[in-house]
């Protein structure tokens, strides 16, 4: 089946002046954004440098891998760099921001398309654990430190070229782009295009009620795999496009195993039982743990995590951290009590969804009997 790269050998001869971005597109820039272009791309919406020019300065280095989420971004950046229809882009703008202490981890950069608009594209969660915790903080947060900078940065660009723009972002980066696409202004709004979240989280309650995001509904386009979990999370007004990926369960949220058919992906009627469960009981357990129990809930875990000096997720593992968490979860028994009191209301959550799915079902079977 076809991805990404096969749509860059297929349609890559054709400049965004012929045919304006498509969602695999938006999936490109989004995953492009994942790549650490720091001293390579410049900081600052007024100076530019082309893709073609960022991929010969990150191949130059001895250590491009590091610079990379995974390898298949080195390929996915040689591919786009060989392409006509994206290798005279330039690109600018590259912030990225890492703040430990503040739980802050952000990052972005934009594209200048030919045809006058551009692609801001925000990344979303890296390995760090502090990108991870404030994943999670939005679950009891009205917004994080991220979301805010993501509107500081649509602004400044916004008032440095007065152009036409389109958002977006993979994972957290879709939610990113559809905060900062729905708190930036009613005048701003009317120049964006169109806002890409694939596979981002949503919002709390509050914000299906705010008036920038009930504005920017009709441009905001919302794509899941179809056995999706991370982009289920928290409340979405908009309808989700489900598309069909290569691998099964989380593995699903890589972007590079997104099917690709012409310039779009291909497309799914529905999402599997299974995301369906999980969206359910995580729902239903979040519905019922308040927004400190939530943030105790989060910190316990995260401090666990990290009690052996872990600051990214490829250390959790490693055999002397997970040594220091089970003493450090030995040594405190409220932490002991916490995690268990929340386990089993997250079983009881499960079993609830189980039980609603069973419902469901046999109404299902009823109804069709009955025709």
């Amino acid at each position: 089946m076809a991805d990404m790269l096969d749509y860059l050998a297929w349609r890559g001869d054709i400049p965004f002046s012929r045919m304006p971005v498509n969602p695999v597109d938006a999936l490109i820039f989004s995953a492009l954004s994942y790549i650490r272009f720091e001293d390579i791309v410049p900081d600052s919406p007024l100076r530019q440098v082309s893709l073609s020019e960022a991929a010969t300065g990150l191949f130059s280095l001895e250590d491009q891998e590091s610079h990379v989420r995974v390898k298949k971004d080195l390929e996915l950046l040689e591919a786009a760099a060989q392409s006509p229809r994206f290798s005279n882009l330039k690109m600018s703008f590259y912030r990225s921001i890492l703040i430990p202490e503040v739980e802050t981890q952000f990052a972005a950069v934009t594209f200048f398309l030919d045809d006058g608009s551009a692609f801001l594209a925000f990344r979303g969660t890296d390995s760090t654990l502090v990108g991870w915790k404030e994943d999670f903080n939005m679950t009891f947060q009205s917004s994080i430190p991220a979301q805010r900078l993501a509107l500081e940065y649509v602004q400044e660009f916004a008032d440095a070229h007065p152009i036409p723009i389109w958002i977006g972002g993979h994972s957290k980066g879709g939610n990113l782009a559809a905060y900062a696409a729905a708190k930036c202004g009613a005048l701003l709004q009317e120049r964006i295009l169109e806002v890409h979240n694939q596979d981002g989280p949503g919002f709390s309650g509050e914000m299906m009620n705010d008036p920038g995001y009930q504005r920017i509904l009709p441009k905001l386009r919302t794509f899941v795999p179809q056995s999706s979990v991370i982009g289920m999370l928290l409340e979405h007004e908009e309808p989700h496009i489900i598309i069909k990926s290569n691998q099964v369960g989380l593995l699903q949220h890589d972007p590079y195993s997104w099917m690709v058919m012409g310039a779009d992906f291909l497309r799914v009627a529905e999402l599997t039982p299974d995301s369906r469960f999980l969206d359910r009981t995580f729902k239903s357990w979040l519905a019922n743990m308040p927004n400190q129990e939530r943030s105790e809930f989060i910190d316990t875990v995260f401090d666990l995590l990290s009690a052996g000096g872990a600051e990214h997720t490829s250390e959790i593992m490693r055999p002397q951290n997970i040594i220091a968490s089970i003493k450090a979860l030995h040594a405190n028994e409220n932490i002991r009590d916490l995690l268990s009191s929340e386990l089993a209301n997250l079983v009881r959550s499960a079993r609830s969804s189980q039980e609603e799915a069973a419902d469901g079902t046999e109404e299902a079977a009823e109804s069709y009997e009955f025709r």
